[in-house]
């Protein structure tokens, strides 16, 4: 199957120049009848300066309302606990306008606070005016999603039915007096809470999650079955989030030389600056920052996850040096020490690492060296096999190819499947993507940029789902202040004779493309890092794809299943 996200962005017109719209070029009406399409207001200051903080949509008015009221969430960001009537009191308020219709005075600054009302004369294409008023009213959340569904002990992950509201455990189990576990929507409730009353799932119980506003509800029923998965492959892809991992999260800004890298298990995302700070904890169905993980003795250079849900954390070790690998299968747990090598080549490692099947069976490590900048590049990966949980060594490889220093330079690598007699992709800024087989020859050359020059397409993974094996390509901007923005392509690698097309965007083995359209678009060339990640869950039924742009300051994460309906 072949999916796709085309998000194409409404030309805005500023606040602070918006007093007609004559000049075609400022212009995109939706509705021909509406005089404005929407208006929006942008934070001006602290935190959050320059994110939206609500936006109201004119929808299927014929004609643009006497009273515009900004729907503005009771809390921002929506998952925090930060009240949002300081930020109403200083906004840019934005609108988009039909062709020759116009707004006085033009937009600025407004205090949108509720009981305050801003004033402005509309006129419409055929010179017809009204007086219209611009106010804003804090809105409790009607969201009231089931997000996720554990049983503690025996640990199951229950499997969400979102059309249907069933959550379904595959267990043989008995489930007479089981706490749970659970996420729903932000600042929703859950009756009865699994979490603090033992609960008997043999049969089934109900649950009502309440949305923050006290009315809205579903009702969702959780019980023992055994749901039927698709006999390979996987349904549709979701985007369940999308935001600036700087202002959101706290993360350093694009202006800082960090190289981000990304871990997720058990609907957690872990977040490594690359910048010798502890990673955070990310929920991974809502973006929202949950804390940081207990590193205990290990160092992170860089985190990554096998295919089995085990955190894996390395540090950065030049020529020579100890380099020590961590897991867990927690965050919430101390990591313990996987395997320790000495660096068998004379240049740093540790920034990247992939991790392709399970750990604790059969799975391939890949630690590409780096080039040190202005002095050499480099051209051999770390390759550490894994049988039967058990790990052979670390072995120097040499490659067909050249890349430069971390994070921006070092090439994107990730094996086809656990075994490196299946070979590997490579892929780096300058060079083709490929596919290398496991004696060192290249096939494919397929370009990796789809601007022809202002992309950094050296962000890769590869993990097996469903009996399908699937690899992911982040592409990391070098100019998104020119425009040009992230990108995340998903491919399905199991017949080789399907990776074949004439670049990135249309290969045979393509399933699913996301080109971004709403992103910080401040960063500047210098520093296009970034890194993206692969997460099945144990049960088999879902899988969820993470990237970050560092240049970007855009987190995104994504998921699909394979219950077959």
């Amino acid at each position: 199957m072949k999916n796709s996200l085309k998000y194409i962005p409404a030309i805005v017109l500023l606040a602070a120049t918006v007093s007609s719209c004559e000049d075609p070029e400022h212009v995109l009406p939706t509705v021909n009848r509406q005089g404005i399409t929407s208006v929006s207001a942008i934070i001006t200051s602290g935190q959050y300066k320059d994110q939206e903080l609500a936006r109201f949509e004119i929808g299927d008015y014929d004609d643009v309302p006497d009273v515009i009221v900004i729907p503005v969430p009771y809390y921002f960001p929506s998952t925090s606990d930060n009240e949002s009537t300081e930020l109403m009191k200083n906004v840019r308020v934005q609108a988009e306008l039909a062709p020759n219709c116009s707004l006085t005075p033009g937009l600025t600054t407004l205090d949108i606070s509720e009981g305050i009302q801003n004033k402005f004369v509309f006129t419409d294409a055929q010179g017809n005016s009204k007086t219209i008023i611009i106010e804003g009213q804090r809105v409790k959340s009607s969201d009231c999603e089931l997000l996720s569904f554990s049983i503690v002990e025996p640990e199951i992950a229950g499997v969400i039915d979102k059309t249907n509201k069933t959550v379904t455990l595959t267990s043989t189990d008995d489930l007479s007096e089981a706490y749970a576990t659970f996420d729903v929507s932000p600042h929703a409730t859950i009756e009865p809470d699994p979490s603090k009353t033992p609960l008997n799932y043999n049969d089934g119980v109900t649950f009502k999650v309440i949305a923050h506003d006290g009315v809205t509800y579903n009702e969702y029923t959780v019980a023992k079955a055994t749901l039927p998965k698709l006999d390979y492959g996987h349904n549709n892809v979701e985007k369940l989030f999308q935001l600036d991992p700087v202002a959101m999260l706290g993360l350093e800004p694009f202006t800082t030389s960090n190289g981000p890298t990304l871990a997720a298990l058990k609907n957690k995302l872990v977040i490594c600056d690359g910048n010798g700070t502890t990673p955070i904890v990310v929920n991974g169905l809502t973006g929202a920052k949950v804390g940081e993980i207990k590193l205990g003795s290990a160092v992170a250079g860089s985190v990554t996850n096998d295919g089995a849900e085990h955190l894996m954390i390395v540090n950065n070790a030049n020529g020579g040096e100890l380099v020590n690998i961590y897991y867990t299968s927690s965050v919430d747990a101390e990591p313990q020490l996987f395997y320790s090598f000495t660096n068998p080549t004379s240049l740093p490692c540790g920034s990247k690492m992939k991790v392709n099947g399970d750990i604790t069976g059969d799975a391939l490590i890949l630690l590409p060296t780096e080039g040190i900048s202005g002095v050499t590049s480099s051209n051999q990966i770390i390759i550490i096999e894994v049988k039967g949980g058990v790990v052979s060594g670390a072995t120097a490889v040499t490659l067909p190819f050249y890349w430069g220093s971390a994070p921006v330079s070092v090439a994107g690598m990730a094996s086809r499947t656990n075994s490196w007699t299946d070979g590997m992709f490579y892929t780096n800024y300058g060079d083709s993507f490929c596919f290398i087989d496991a004696s060192g020859n290249a096939s494919g050359y397929f370009g990796n940029d789809t601007t022809g020059w202002g992309l950094n397409a050296n962000c890769l993974d590869s993990k097996s789902f469903n009996n399908q094996h699937y690899l992911v390509l982040g592409v990391v901007s070098h100019f998104p202040s020119w425009g040009m923005g992230p990108e995340v392509y998903l491919y399905n690698t199991s017949d080789m004779s399907k990776f074949d097309g004439s670049s990135v965007a249309d290969l045979g083995c393509l399933e699913f493309v996301d080109d971004f359209s709403d992103w910080s678009q401040d960063g500047s060339y210098s520093i296009a890092s970034g890194d993206i990640v692969i997460s099945t869950t144990s049960d088999g039924y879902y899988m969820y794809i993470y990237f970050i742009d560092h240049n970007s300051q855009a987190l995104a994460g994504y998921v699909t299943d394979c219950i077959a309906n």
